[in-house]
């Protein structure tokens, strides 16, 4: 049988902790969801040190916060949701890299919205969304895993709800391109 770390505290002692400013309960809670979030980080960055600076001000917004935390959902969803809102917040500072803006209907190329490639690892599906152009990896990321909708893309990032769906339909495009050259089939 296991013994529990006596040094770790529990959610509902680090969560208070964390609301009283407590270097050991922050140390906690980021030490359990620093790896987690650091994943989601890194399907917007385009470097692993620019992921760890989305983190890290991400957890500032999260001790800064904290009190905001209702207990309504989980705790981990409530991070990942400021840390989607900070990679979001570091992409609009990259003002050479804009979104395109031009607007045109598009035809759906792929038939379903699931990409599943069972003889992929995740780092080699990362990679690849990760090659994709700062428009297109965004909305990719924002639609297909966290689950917003064009409409709230749109509204988030500051672009029409057709442009949305114009980034996210290249982007699953230039994926379908990418995995054929590796001659990879769905």
């Amino acid at each position: 049988m296991l013994k529990s770390d006596p040094s770790r505290m529990s959610d509902e002692k680090m969560l208070e902790g964390c609301q009283k400013n407590n270097e050991v309960a922050q140390k906690q809670l980021f030490e359990r969801y620093s790896r987690v979030m650091t994943g989601v980080c890194m399907r917007y960055a385009d470097r692993y040190e620019e992921a760890q600076d989305m983190v890290q001000d991400g957890f500032i917004k999260v001790f800064k916060k904290i009190g905001s935390y209702t207990g309504k959902g989980s705790l981990e969803g409530w991070i990942r949701k400021i840390m989607v809102n900070t990679a979001l917040d570091h992409l609009r500072k990259r003002k050479k890299e804009r979104f395109h803006l031009d607007v045109e209907e598009v035809e759906y190329k792929l038939k379903d919205d699931q990409v599943i490639i069972a003889s992929m690892q995740a780092e080699d599906l990362l990679k690849l969304v990760q090659s994709l152009p700062l428009g297109y990896r965004t909305v990719f990321n924002m639609y297909a895993i966290e689950g917003y909708t064009h409409k709230e893309i749109a509204e988030k990032l500051g672009v029409s709800e057709n442009t949305s769906k114009s980034q996210y339909s290249r982007a699953r495009s230039l994926l379908q391109k990418k995995l054929e050259q590796l001659n990879i089939k769905r």
